[in-house]
């Protein structure tokens, strides 16, 4: 059975500094799978996620965030340990459950993205 293993002590105290927000926790799976929760005092808490092609943000408010955080974990964990990729299926219906976000201030290439996910 794979593990998720707790990172967030191998960033210093200023890396965990993000823009508005605090990494609080920051997890791994199989060093595939990522998941990381960012607080903030005045903004919503945000969660990152990453698998192969997939990556974003799930936006929660203070009071849910740990708890979806751990919704999204378990999703991301199902799918890895069926497939160890993401799947076009899974991906739709993930992103529309959990209402993921791309990240604004990370540059992506829209091109090269339904390129691999048109292969998927």
């Amino acid at each position: 059975m794979n593990q998720w293993v707790n990172v967030t002590d191998t960033f210093s105290e200023s890396q965990r500094h993000y823009k508005n927000t605090y990494l609080e926790i920051c997890e791994v799976l199989d060093e595939i799978v990522e998941v990381s929760l960012f607080s903030s005092v005045d903004d919503p808490y945000e969660i990152y996620l990453s698998f192969g092609i997939m990556y974003g943000i799930v936006y929660a408010d203070k009071e849910n965030a740990y708890e979806k955080r751990e919704q999204i974990k378990s999703d991301l964990e199902k799918e890895y340990s069926k497939n160890k990729e993401p799947s076009s299926e899974f991906i739709n219906s993930f992103v529309k459950k959990h209402d993921v976000c791309l990240p604004s201030d990370v540059f992506f290439d829209e091109d090269a993205w339904m390129e691999a996910f048109m292969k998927m």
